[in-house]
């Protein structure tokens, strides 16, 4: 049982690192947004690709603000909750299995 608690114990502390970053990910976004930039530079192409499928389907559910968009900080919230809801119950899971 002590190999599947660390095996838990380190899927939780990877996803609690993947969805941190994801979360910087977003703020990226939202940045490269504000500014003029090349829409052909690698990194702004990823931010976007790696985004843009999460922000259109909030986007579906967000009535107009006039021109802002809230979906980066609905994302973002909803990102940290899941990383709070699903990291925190992982190492509960793995911390009762010692």
């Amino acid at each position: 049982m002590i190999i599947l608690s660390n095996f838990i114990l380190a899927v939780a502390k990877l996803a609690d690192i993947v969805l941190g970053a994801y979360i910087w990910i977003i703020i990226g976004r939202a940045v490269i947004s504000w500014v003029n930039a090349d829409p052909y530079n690698p990194i702004v192409r990823f931010l976007i690709q790696v985004t843009e499928p999460a922000l259109t389907k909030i986007r579906r559910y967000l009535p107009p603000m006039g021109g802002l968009d809230l979906s980066p900080m609905v994302l973002i919230l909803a990102v940290i909750f899941v990383q709070s809801f699903l990291v925190s119950t992982m190492q509960q899971v793995g911390m009762s299995m010692r």
